[in-house]
């Protein structure tokens, strides 16, 4: 990439994006310029110097969230000025709703200094007003087999709640399903829902929050705030429901998660993996980016390991291929060493950091 091409970047980081011919995901190194959004593809650890594509941002519309796929709730969609749609999925709500808002500020910044303001590069209605709006409705859509709200099981300091769904999901499909703006007009809805009765606070960071706070701040949109159906709602019929519990290692609080190359045991080739780590018990698990399926294909027990940086000069012993440095190594009680490469030399400290501050608990 070219010197003054690099000093244009604004943002960068691995986001899954659903191909155009074939609807498979593949995680993509994006590079968001002044007027454009490049990919790469990632081989054998290191960024192929050759963009796989670029989005064109000018007239560009974003929709955030999108909900489509029931297994990938991370999902931001752009439609270009051509009407070519791409499909991106982040890493976590905070990330996809950065990366939404920081492609929208481009969007804005290459709108004519003529052209009608926008309403939002989000589709939705013009305004919220609660005295026009029948909750009933709204309750009979989030509860609607086919396109209401999905139940999901969680765990929460070591208790496990099934048939419910957290805050921030609730306010993520009241912007989907355009029965709200913005995520603070689907909080005031999500509150009088909550405040009519059709939903109630499951574990300890909702019931606290609806007991101690005023009205306006009863809802939580927080991804670790569990809310279900009132009873009575429930016995209409049940929706898309989860229906295994999550094992006891997958219990966990989740202390941080992001997309990180791992080096496979076998054949020692690099991956994009999406990374979580759980403290309570401490776990590390990794997905499969590029499957639907919830379960990780891999993890192990922070019990008993080492996590070490290792050194950018050369190929560490243990490590194949060209990687261009930011690696950091795992070895697990049982003598497993993980190779792990990370997007940039900060996320590799801030990872090392995360991790031995639940080897320490």
């Amino acid at each position: 990439m070219a010197e003054d091409q690099q000093n244009s970047i604004l943002k960068e980081g691995f986001l899954v994006k659903r191909g155009h011919v074939v609807h498979n995901w593949k995680a993509r190194w994006f590079v968001l310029m002044p007027d454009k959004l490049l990919y790469y593809k990632y081989d054998g650890g290191k960024r192929d110097p050759c963009q796989r594509g670029k989005i064109m941002l000018t007239d560009c519309e974003i929709s955030c969230p999108f909900l489509e796929y029931d297994n990938r709730p991370l999902v931001f969609k752009l439609r270009t000025k051509s009407s070519a749609e791409y499909f991106l999925e982040a890493c976590s709500r905070e990330e996809r709703d950065q990366w939404a808002a920081d492609i929208g500020a481009v969007v804005e910044k290459l709108r004519p200094a003529d052209s009608p303001i926008s309403q939002s590069t989000t589709t939705g209605p013009r305004s919220l007003q609660l005295h026009n709006v029948s909750l009933n409705q709204v309750v009979d859509s989030m509860h609607d087999v086919h396109s209401g709200i999905k139940l999901t099981s969680h765990n929460e300091q070591g208790s496990s709640y099934s048939n419910c769904f957290s805050g921030s999901a609730v306010v993520d499909w009241l912007v989907f399903s355009q029965l709200a703006l913005t995520r603070v007009e689907a909080v005031t809805l999500a509150s009088a829902v909550l405040e009519e009765g059709f939903l109630r606070p499951v574990g300890m960071r909702s019931v606290e929050a609806q007991r101690s706070h005023g009205l306006s701040e009863q809802f939580l949109d927080d991804s670790t705030a569990l809310y279900s159906f009132s009873e009575n709602i429930k016995k209409r019929g049940s929706v898309k429901a989860e229906t295994s519990l999550s094992a006891m290692e997958l219990s966990g609080k989740v202390v941080k998660r992001g997309y990180l190359l791992k080096q496979g045991h076998k054949r020692k080739n690099w991956k994009v993996r999406l990374f979580v780590l759980r403290s309570e018990p401490g776990y590390l698990h990794y997905y499969d980016p590029s499957k639907d399926d919830i379960s990780p294909v891999g993890g192990f027990s922070l019990r008993g390991c080492l996590v070490s940086a290792l050194d950018d000069n050369g190929v560490p012993s243990g490590v194949k291929g060209k990687v261009q440095g930011n690696l950091l190594k795992i070895i697990t009680q049982s003598d497993t060493h993980y190779y792990i490469q990370a997007p940039s030399r900060q996320e590799k400290m801030d990872w090392i950091e995360a991790i031995r501050g639940q080897l320490n608990k």
